[in-house]
């Protein structure tokens, strides 16, 4: 509170401050002394708009090569490496005109600061000009835009045949995953049979779903493409892998879908790093709520024998809770109860009509 109110009084402060100022000018204004004096701050001025374009281009020189490993982590996956290199590629040509527009800024502000005796050219318009600064950047944007699209549309596109599946879903403030079983098939759900115990909302009287288990960590096989299935619960999330280079958005009632190939296992990425404790990650790079901050997920990268290993040994979640399968089973069978009285009352219902 008390740093609130101290802003508050400086920004009062500064109010007041513009207003005499701006009340001066027009006081010399109306008594006929308007003329404004240029003293050695002017100059100054100038050179110290170079030395900030100078100091300031040395420390983000500086911060972005200190930061370069941890914005950029080493790329595990096979599209990753295209995206990188568009992602580069359109960093370093903005990159150039930011560069030289700003130099361009500062240098000007400084040459041309004012001077007794000197007037500014008048230049209302050149063709040639309007013409060069229109078309180039036209063509060069049209060019990354264009090459954006393609690799976004092999990304998102039909994921081959035999890529492995899984459902990721995001909730505050946590993920789940479910694989389907031996079947290979992802079973029905319903968020109305959402529960504590039953957080993806099973439909078990589905019997593609019996055999569907939601593990405690996601395991993909190295060198083998993986499709997940991606939604939300509640609020907007991101599906955010930064090894794999995978984004995407989690939005409730629009499932999206995202697929990539492992490159590197998380031994071989553990032992690249010189970090036995290394883990991939799945994190939510979305701010839904005030346990964002949780919304991790650990991501292992096996190897095929090994993935193949992990994946026999996983029970379903029918068998994990045994209770909510009798559930279902007692539904059924009342229904069955119900459709088999139907099923006789109709007859005699016809016969007495």
């Amino acid at each position: 509170m008390t740093a609130l109110s101290i802003l508050l009084v400086l920004v009062l402060l500064l109010v007041v401050f513009g207003l005499l100022f701006r009340l001066q000018i027009l006081t010399s204004i109306f008594s006929g002394s308007s003329a404004r004096e240029f003293g050695t701050s002017n100059r100054v001025n100038g050179i110290l708009m170079l030395v900030f374009m100078v100091v300031g281009g040395a420390a983000f020189a500086w911060s972005f090569g200190d930061n370069y490993d941890k914005m950029n982590p080493p790329i595990a996956s096979v599209h990753g490496h295209a995206t990188e290199r568009m992602f580069w590629t359109t960093m370093i040509i903005i990159g150039i005109v930011f560069v030289l527009t700003q130099v361009l800024l500062f240098v000007y502000s400084y040459k041309y600061q004012h001077q007794e005796g000197r007037r500014a050219y008048f230049f209302p318009h050149n063709n040639k000009i309007e013409i060069i600064w229109t078309v180039i950047p036209a063509i060069v944007m049209a060019a990354l835009v264009f090459a954006g699209w393609k690799e976004w549309t092999r990304i998102t596109g039909p994921a081959p045949k035999d890529a492995v599946v899984l459902e990721v879903m995001g909730k505050q403030f946590n993920w789940l995953v479910r694989y389907p079983g031996r079947d290979m098939k992802l079973g029905v759900v319903n968020y109305r049979l959402i529960d504590a115990t039953n957080e993806f909302g099973f439909d078990l009287s589905d019997k593609a779903g019996l055999d569907d288990f939601v593990p405690g960590e996601i395991h993909v096989p190295k060198g083998h493409p993986v499709l997940l299935k991606i939604r939300s619960r509640d609020v907007l999330h991101a599906v955010y892998m930064p090894h794999f280079r995978v984004q995407m958005y989690a939005v409730p009632g629009m499932p999206t879908k995202f697929w990539f190939t492992p490159t590197k296992s998380t031994d071989e990425m553990r032992a690249q790093l010189g970090n036995p404790k290394f883990n991939y990650e799945l994190a939510c790079n979305q701010i839904c709520g005030r346990g964002h901050f949780a919304m991790k997920f650990t991501i292992v990268v096996d190897e095929p024998d090994d993935y193949v290993a992990w994946y026999a040994q996983q029970k379903s979640f029918s068998e994990q809770n045994p209770d909510v399968l009798a559930s279902f089973k007692q539904k059924e069978e009342k229904l069955v109860v119900k459709e088999a009285a139907a099923a006789v009352a109709m007859p005699a219902t016809k016969a007495s009509l």
